[in-house]
């Protein structure tokens, strides 16, 4: 099982996720949480715009999941979990985690991007105006800063955020064992159950003397 690059580095900050536009359908066995990526420091100046949220969610299917582009807070894709017809209780216990862990996993990284967004754009507008300058030029540009300026925002956010990030990746690495020990015992028991059929349809089949 996959699992989510947790580091954050100097170009961290923005993380998205787009709601339902429907593309090839992803397989049961892979977590929605692995689809989280980390986005450039460029990426994160672009949130002059507010992104737009299609109101569409496809019905969840019985065969497979539905995955939709990267949402533009969080850069995770959404996922619709697919409910098989005769869901068990464990396999109902599964989804729902793997749904949650979805939705936990997306407002974090909502949050702390916009938090970062926030900050650097402070960070910047101070760095400017300590040097006389605007936020853009005579020509109507934006200004910036050279990557030595910026690395002092990058270290001291990941400074500032250095305990709420470990505990991001102790309840996602928690979260992740157990669903991969639901995702165990569904597998068990989905053969035990094969198996057990099997043998049934050869006993009702074996003539008797």
């Amino acid at each position: 099982m996959a699992s989510t690059t947790t580091r954050v580095t100097a170009a961290a900050g923005c993380l998205t996720r787009r709601i339902f536009t429907l593309h090839a359908p992803l397989r049961p066995h892979h977590l929605s949480a692995a689809n989280s990526r980390l986005c450039s420091s460029k990426q994160a100046t672009k949130q002059d715009r507010k992104p737009k949220r299609s109101p569409f969610r496809p019905a969840p299917s019985t065969t497979h999941d539905w995955i939709g582009p990267p949402n533009p807070l969080s850069n995770l894709r959404p996922i619709v979990y697919r409910i098989p017809e005769n869901e068990t209780e464990l396999e109902k216990r599964l989804r729902n985690l793997r749904q949650e862990t979805e939705d936990w996993n997306h407002d974090f990284w909502t949050k702390q991007n916009m938090n970062f967004s926030k900050e650097k754009e402070a960070f910047i507008i101070s760095q400017l105006s300590a040097k006389g300058l605007t936020l853009r030029d005579e020509q109507g540009r934006r200004r910036t800063l050279t990557s030595e300026e910026m690395a002092e925002f990058y270290k001291n956010f990941l400074d500032k955020n250095r305990t709420r990030h470990a505990n991001y990746n102790k309840q996602w690495y928690r979260r992740n064992f157990t669903i991969t020990l639901l995702m165990a015992r569904v597998a068990v028991t989905n053969m035990w159950r094969t198996v057990t059929d099997r043998l049934g349809s050869r006993k009702s089949n074996t003539p008797t003397t």
